[in-house]
């Protein structure tokens, strides 16, 4: 009752007239301004604070109206993240007992800070014992700390003591994940840097590597086991060593089966994400449908995630030729419910590979009467062949396999004529916006084409494509979900079929 008697003291003094937060029943009232802010916002109708300031309001983002209703719904939003529902199927034990734990040490200070000391500690052994299973170093030792306390205050010297061993060991192995972290995020800082700017990088990899085996070693934290498995599969994938990736992937998915009760999500997708990522360039199209039957049966469809792995098994769907699956795959993800709120560049990317498959399915349906039986309902050839390549700075690539996709289409149809005007477009691309670094591979590729056009597509009179052909096969295809590096069908199957259409 004690307990209670402290809780209600605080609760009696300081509550608040009214908890504002978004649940199914504040949610029923339709004509509050913020529910349609609430329900704009779900249904992306707001980009800009001009947007919503407009429709809410009829004014611009800088009238009162608008910024208080906005500084309102934003506490309010914040409020509802201490409520969030975290007993959904999809989520992991580990997950959930995470952030209830952080939820309840919120609890702790805010009762410690309010003088409630003996609630404060009841809560936080409760929250130690969930902590200790789960092996959450840094809530053990913030548990332990106010604990500690309390013994002292109450003279209890055992616990005293049994407080500090906990501060003693889980401080020394919280020092130990921070430096794992420190590591993992060093890679992940130069990770997105072009490939030949890896040499710097490859040089650290491996005392990182061998850092984070000898933490390992000494301490047996989830934390640091998961960086490390990370790191090293980072480093195979900067070396483009994927059999090696391959492995690390299958080590790190036998830890987490072995260690279920420190299994997390989104570390296990990111390791099957990586294998199929892995399998793409070892274009192993028959362990990787079959990595990917499993993993789908458990990646919450239609999140980033799963969009993300989709992308990698259309790939490598795709780049080995399996045209029939990569079809399928397409589908599935372009039509799924969720497909229209995808971040709008995830989205321009799936519409550049409905372009792709639908080339393949005119080019080859032809003489695969299966393919000729997979139209793509509202596309239209034709639409792409007149469609303005006008995407953001950011978005370029798009631009460069629009037009590409364009080429292809017009000489599918015969349409040579109006091929070496996509080309110089291509041209002033490679000459004028494409970083040589890091657009590689699409500028050999489009400078065999110029060679082509040179040639007036006779192949006979075709000359000096060797050298841009050589430089395309001593940078292979590598793929990280960058824009620049998306490659539908690699540049030296399209090379080999653009020249098919001249023999």
């Amino acid at each position: 009752m004690k307990h209670l008697i402290e809780i209600s003291r605080i609760v009696n003094k300081r509550k608040v007239r009214k908890i504002e937060i978004f649940d199914d029943h504040s949610l029923r009232h339709k004509n509050s301004k913020f529910n349609e802010f609430y329900e704009a916002l779900q249904a992306e109708e707001f980009k800009t604070d001009r947007d919503a300031a407009q429709q809410l309001y009829g004014c611009s983002p800088s009238d009162p109206k608008y910024r208080q209703l906005k500084s309102r719904f934003r506490k309010r939003l914040l409020n509802t993240l201490f409520f969030l529902d975290v007993n959904i199927p999809s989520a992991s034990n580990y997950d959930r007992a995470y952030y209830s734990c952080n939820k309840d040490w919120t609890l702790v200070k805010t009762l410690v800070w309010y003088d409630a000391p003996h609630t404060a500690a009841q809560l936080a052994r409760q929250l130690l014992t969930t902590a200790l299973k789960f092996q959450f170093a840094d809530l053990i030792v913030n548990c332990s700390r106010i604990l500690r306390a309390h013994a002292a205050e109450s003279g209890d010297e055992r616990s005293f003591e049994e407080y500090g061993g906990h501060i003693r060991q889980y401080g020394q192995i919280l020092d130990a994940e921070i430096r794992s972290e420190e590591l993992y995020q060093r890679v992940i800082l130069n990770y997105n840097q072009p490939p030949g700017k890896y040499q710097e990088l490859n040089k650290k990899m491996q005392s990182y590597c061998e850092t984070l085996v000898s933490l390992s070693e000494q301490f047996d934290s989830p934390v640091i086991f998961y960086n490390m498995y990370l790191v090293w599969v980072y480093r195979f994938e900067i070396q483009q060593d994927f059999d090696a990736m391959l492995e690390v992937c299958e080590q790190a998915e036998k830890y987490i089966t072995q260690n279920p009760v420190f299994e997390q999500e989104s570390k296990l997708i990111t390791f099957q994400t990586k294998k199929m990522s892995a399998y793409l360039h070892l274009l192993n199209y028959r362990d990787g449908r079959i990595n990917a039957e499993k993993c789908l049966n458990n990646f919450p469809e239609g999140t980033e995630a799963w969009y993300t792995f989709m992308e990698y098994y259309f790939l490598l769907a795709m780049h080995t030729e399996n045209y029939i699956n990569a079809i399928a795959i397409f589908n599935r993800a372009a039509g799924h419910s969720k497909f229209k709120k995808l971040d709008q560049l995830v989205q321009e990317k799936w519409h550049i590979f409905e372009g792709y498959v639908n080339y393949i399915i005119e080019s080859e349906g032809k003489t695969n009467k299966v393919l000729q039986m997979q139209p793509q309902k509202g596309f239209r050839a034709s639409r792409v062949i007149n469609q303005p390549a006008l995407y953001p700075k950011g978005q370029r690539m798009f631009s460069v396999l629009l037009i590409i996709l364009q080429a292809l289409f017009l000489l599918e149809r015969g349409t040579i004529s109006a091929v070496p005007e996509r080309i110089d477009r291509l041209k002033k691309y490679a000459n004028r916006q494409l970083r040589k670094e890091e657009y590689h591979r699409p500028v050999q590729f489009i400078r065999l084409l110029q060679q082509l056009n040179k040639a007036g597509f006779q192949l006979e009179e075709l000359s000096n494509t060797e050298k841009y052909h050589s430089a395309l096969r001593e940078r292979p295809f590598f793929y990280r979900g960058l824009s620049y590096e998306l490659e539908p069908i690699p540049y030296e199957k399209l090379w080999s079929r653009i020249l098919s259409y001249f023999k």
